[in-house]
């Protein structure tokens, strides 16, 4: 007997107009052989199914569940396609957890701490992975420039704290940017980010876990066209993903072995895409961030490499559900 699958997309922030394009990518590709898919649209509206009418049925959240006629639909499991809140911070994970309904995307916990830069690289650094030198400011306290600069040095990333999508991020060189920096990245988020640059090159991995088996995709590197791998570069094609990356064996081994590290010390579940800065001074990777519901449309990295590693994408989201149960 199928299994009723809700694919969740939507979302509260900025990121849900990537959120559309990764759902529309995992319902094209989940095999209707063994589930039957429900896309839900959840945003600050309602949360609705639209039926082949075009007709809106809200979900019932009392206990996640949809009426459509005589008919009342129960969900075995939740595939969830929404990038920021509160599909990627914990908040709905929370929620599934209440009505226990397994879900494809890492627990409260570690999606709540991974959504938060900072404390990401203060778990990861605690675990012995390398990552660069940071300051963490919040929007309520007050910061001096001159003390941040005297605490790190130039090149600086200046990001929102939470979220994704390197919304609101910049690139700091000179002293007298840093406030509009921080300024511009508080316009996204009550928390900022500020972070060393460490030069090398961008690489990122997909892994996940299938049979209690943690597995790595092939990795990728990332050329932008622009200063960092920015918002344009990511969606708008301003940069070259280049999968397989074209680098040593040993280079590899090394960011796969940080990256299935990280993805045991902060309990992950489901497929999450960590981003590592490769040093070749230091001969070590730098974890940068982990991206627990990482993006699936035609321009995403995790479907490129999928397709690397020699599976469909319907193979990968089938084993991704089975998981979840």
């Amino acid at each position: 007997m199928k299994k009723n699958i809700a694919l969740v997309t939507g979302g509260y922030s900025g990121e849900s107009v990537i959120s559309y394009k990764s759902a529309a990518t995992i319902f094209e590709n989940l095999d209707r052989t063994k589930w039957n898919v429900f896309l839900i649209d959840i945003n600050v509206e309602g949360w609705f199914y639209t039926d082949e009418n075009k007709q809106k049925i809200s979900i019932d959240k009392n206990d996640f569940t949809l009426q459509i006629g005589n008919e009342k639909i129960h969900f075995d499991a939740v595939m969830i396609g929404l990038h920021g809140t509160p599909g990627e911070d914990g908040k709905l994970q929370g929620y599934f957890d209440c009505l226990n309904i397994p879900y494809t995307s890492c627990d409260v916990t570690s999606s709540a701490i991974t959504f938060n830069k900072r404390y990401t690289v203060a778990v990861a650094a605690f675990a012995g992975i390398p990552v660069a030198k940071s300051m963490h400011l919040f929007k309520h306290t007050t910061y001096v420039i001159e003390e941040l600069l005297n605490e790190l040095t130039l090149p600086v990333f200046v990001k929102p704290n939470n979220g994704g999508s390197s919304l609101g991020m910049s690139k700091v060189n000179q002293p007298e940017d840093l406030s509009g920096a921080i300024a511009k990245a508080f316009g996204v988020d009550d928390q900022v980010l500020v972070e060393e640059y460490i030069s090398g090159r961008e690489f990122t991995i997909g892994v996940f876990k299938t049979k209690g088996e943690i597995i790595t995709l092939p990795i990728t590197e990332i050329v932008t066209q622009n200063e960092f791998f920015d918002f344009q570069a990511k969606y708008e094609g301003a940069s070259e993903e280049i999968t397989p990356a074209k680098i040593t064996d040993a280079m590899a081994t090394k960011i796969c072995m940080e990256a299935k590290k990280a993805y045991q010390v902060f309990n992950c579940s489901g497929v999450v895409r960590i981003d590592f800065i490769y040093n070749e001074n230091a001969d070590k990777p730098f974890l940068l961030e982990i991206n627990t519901v990482p993006g699936q449309s035609a321009a995403s990295i995790i479907p490129q490499q999928v397709k690397v590693m020699g599976w469909s994408l319907q193979e990968f989201y089938s084993k991704l559900l089975e998981e979840c149960f």
